[in-house]
């Protein structure tokens, strides 16, 4: 009978180690696959960041693009293509054209002429992005007052 509780005794022990362990092992299996998604994070992070600090480098060529298109009329075939391409890129120029309704969230404006309610953009002195959806830079805009 003494064997008995002994050997009974010793499996409870076994069986409790093992849960032990079983938990461990558990645990150790969660806070790698958490280590595993927060590297996978940070890697995304940094490639976005990269593809940010390009964007915001390539902005003055874009600017000089955009001031040859506009001034040389034989260029204006490039304009639909540059467009398609920045598109690609996630990187979509905002609507500055002259008439639109000025907003100061996608707006920057530098002068102001006019007495009137209504503010609408009178010229774009220089064009604002979109990148990947969220205002990369306003654009520099002429405002009037109707």
């Amino acid at each position: 009978m003494e064997d008995k509780m002994k050997i009974k005794k010793k499996e409870d022990e076994a069986a409790l180690k093992i849960a032990e362990l079983t938990n461990d092992l558990q645990r150790t299996r969660a806070d790698f696959e958490n280590f595993r998604k927060q590297v996978e994070m940070q890697k995304e992070n940094e490639k976005k960041s990269a593809r940010l600090a390009t964007v915001y480098k390539i902005l003055p060529l874009l600017d000089d693009l955009d001031r040859a298109i506009n001034s040389y009329k034989e260029l204006e075939p490039l304009k639909k293509s540059l467009e398609k391409s920045l598109h690609e890129l996630n990187l979509v120029k905002i609507d500055s054209n002259e008439g639109v309704e000025f907003n100061p969230d996608l707006h920057n404006a530098v002068m102001v002429e006019g007495d009137g309610e209504k503010e609408i953009v009178a010229e774009t002195m220089r064009p604002g992005y979109y990148y990947d959806g969220e205002v990369l830079r306003e654009a520099m805009v002429k405002v009037k007052k109707v």
